[in-house]
């Protein structure tokens, strides 16, 4: 049963049960107050009167929209509610945002005595606000809260507005075009979500590719809240080299991320962790999966996220992961997770509550919201973040093989120095470059396109190359015993994310299993 559905439900029992004081509380005026329409609108409420008052339009009959007095102000309305509920059994009010009803004020001991009122005579006084009552109201009756649009409620809005237009502008949407689109749109107003629609038809025609551009309109709608920022993606960011047996396993991700999953048991893929070598291009995989999968890429900052008083850094991520629902379909991604949820050294208990928040919320979530979090020192996790059933899979991305350094090679070749490299010249690289992590060979490139940019492509000599290759310096050579620490731990506790070694158990050299991921053009 859909929300609105089920808070109609809610709202008509209520109402039947003449409840003095009903609250609805909805950030949709106008979707609330079509629900109290249709309640009131039962055939076997015919005969009992239903009244409705906005500051725009003064007090109406809820039904016809005819004025009820020519008297536009809160107190007049107030003040006809009372005579109503004094001499006649069984009415109802609406009220709409009317004041500030949210603590104990005049306006709400106003509303409190008309509500007492209204009891005497089985009236009822119902209140559309997006705010809290004050407690007093509340404990005089009954609230409703009316969330925003489902992903069925969603595509019934879309497929309404397109059945609208048909044969006004050309519409190349299928019914599952629709459905992926009010999946794009759950987390954002009614109202908002046609003004989106219209905003597409208001170009001719709807085609396409702009189910994809919905998530552009909806990160507009959002903007940024602390701790979590939308990242822009590149052209060049869904080119990968390596990691191939990572890149099968999110192939089959994908295709449940996007599925129509209604009527089975099955929840959107919860996301994945990669731990490694620094350097080897655990933190770009987001990237890489976000434009791939052409869904929005935000970054969840764990430092914004700390706060300095008590339960401030609990309430930024209760809202940045509330956000991350809203803004679904969407890739999260957490960089250095370590870093904000370790918490081995806090005295405080701030960190183990935030791992506690942050796995139930992984743990319940059925948005499409496919979190990327990356760890270079995944040792000083917490167990509980690393049990089977967290993330769907932990991923090891280790030092790249000489296959993949082949491949990376030209990748950043191309891009840097914009030509074809030699045969011969790539294979002296790749002996070159045993131990380097990607960044490293990414960095030995982007000196030689600075040379080519500077002196002339014609300049470039091999052996410049050789010498920028001969005199780079990567981690695994100047820091070997965190290296080997690091692999040692991914080679027995996580899957590989490249191909699986050739000659496994030959030593821990770099040709043992190694793991890459790069992007190029």
């Amino acid at each position: 049963m859909s929300n609105y559905a089920e808070s109609l439900k809610d709202l008509d029992s209520y109402i039947s049960a003449r409840v003095p004081i009903i609250g609805v509380h909805s950030i949709e005026q106008i979707r609330a107050l079509r629900m109290v329409k249709q309640a009131a609108s039962s055939p076997r409420r015919a005969s009992l009167p239903f009244w409705v008052y906005t500051r725009a339009t003064g007090l109406r009959d809820l039904r016809t929209n005819a004025p009820a007095q020519e008297d536009r102000s809160l107190t007049g309305a107030m003040d006809f509610a009372a005579q109503q509920f004094g001499s006649r059994a069984q009415a109802t009010v609406v009220f709409v945002d009317p004041e500030d009803l949210s603590d104990d004020n005049t306006a709400s001991r106003h509303v409190a005595e008309l509500a007492r009122l209204a009891d005497a005579n089985s009236g009822s006084v119902v209140i559309i606000t997006d705010t809290p009552l004050w407690s007093g109201l509340e404990r005089l009756g009954m609230s409703v809260a009316l969330d925003l649009p489902d992903a069925g409620e969603m595509y019934e809005v879309i497929v309404e507005f397109l059945r609208d237009h048909h044969g006004v502008v050309p519409i190349a949407w299928t019914d599952q075009d629709a459905r992926r689109a009010a999946e794009f749109l759950v987390g954002i107003p009614e109202g908002t979500a046609i003004n989106v629609m219209a905003t597409l038809v208001a170009k001719g025609s709807v085609e396409k590719d702009d189910v994809e551009r919905l998530a552009e309109f909806k990160d507009k709608h959002f903007g940024s809240l602390a701790g979590l920022e939308r990242v822009k993606l590149l052209p060049a960011d869904n080119q990968v080299g390596g990691l191939t047996s990572l890149r099968d396993w999110l192939g089959r991700k994908r295709q449940i991320m996007s599925a129509d999953l209604r009527g089975t048991e099955l929840r959107p893929p919860r996301g994945v962790l990669l731990v490694g070598v620094p350097g080897c291009g655990k933190s770009l995989s987001a990237k890489a999966i976000a434009a791939e999968w052409r869904l929005p890429l935000y970054r969840l900052d764990l430092g914004a996220i700390m706060g300095a008083y008590v339960g401030q850094s609990e309430g930024r991520l209760r809202e940045a992961l509330d956000t991350a629902d809203r803004v679904a379909p969407c890739v999260l991604w957490i960089d250095e997770i370590e870093k904000g949820l370790a918490g081995q050294n806090d005295s405080t208990g701030v960190s183990r509550r935030l791992v506690g928040q942050f796995l139930f919320w992984l743990q319940e979530s059925r948005h499409r919201v496919f979190v990327v979090a990356t760890s270079n020192d995944v040792r000083s996790l917490p167990p509980e973040l690393l049990r089977k059933g967290r993330f769907d899979e932990l991923f090891f991305v280790d030092l790249p093989d000489a296959g993949d350094r082949q491949e990376i090679i030209g990748m950043y070749y191309r891009r840097y120095v914009r030509q074809e490299p030699a045969a011969e010249l790539v294979d002296k690289l790749i002996g070159l470059s045993e131990g380097f992590a990607g960044s490293d060979i990414e960095a030995a490139l982007h000196e030689a396109g600075e040379f080519v940019f500077l002196h002339g492509p014609e300049s470039l000599r091999p052996e410049i190359v050789l010498d920028i290759f001969a005199n780079t310096y990567p981690l695994s050579r100047t820091n070997p015993e965190q290296i080997e620490e690091i692999r040692a731990w991914g080679r027995d506790r996580a899957i590989p994310a490249g191909r699986p070694a050739v000659t496994p158990g030959a030593g821990t050299g770099p040709s043992h299993g190694r793991r890459v991921m790069v992007f190029g053009d």
